[in-house]
């Protein structure tokens, strides 16, 4: 029974976020990986909202917004490349979420 590893990248920094994932789809490539995407999620738009002082409630800067780029990359079958991509090491603000789930055949 194959696995299927779904991998969510996510990162404010979009070229890096698209280097990232140019890579892994060229290094799946390469071995015969079969693997569907990498797939645009919406744009996640974030807000945070900035105090002038850490003792003060009334004063504040406005809220710093910032955009999060996220990229879906699954792989069906695979696992010790799955493993691997899910194991390395990415630059920082990268951050790589992965869900593994088992397929059962009909029947």
């Amino acid at each position: 029974m194959p696995f299927v590893t779904r991998l969510t990248l996510q990162s404010g920094d979009r070229e890096s976020l698209e280097r990232v994932v140019t890579d892994i789809k060229n290094r799946a490539s390469r071995k015969g990986v079969e693997m569907r995407g990498p797939n645009p999620e919406p744009l996640e738009e974030r807000r945070v909202p900035m105090q002038k002082r850490l003792d003060a409630d009334d004063e504040s800067f406005g809220p710093w917004r910032y955009t999060v780029y996220v990229r879906t990359i699954t792989i069906i079958g695979h696992d010790e490349f799955a493993r691997a991509v899910a194991g390395e090491e990415y630059p920082p603000g990268i951050h790589l979420g992965a869900d593994v789930e088992r397929v059962q055949s009909a029947g």
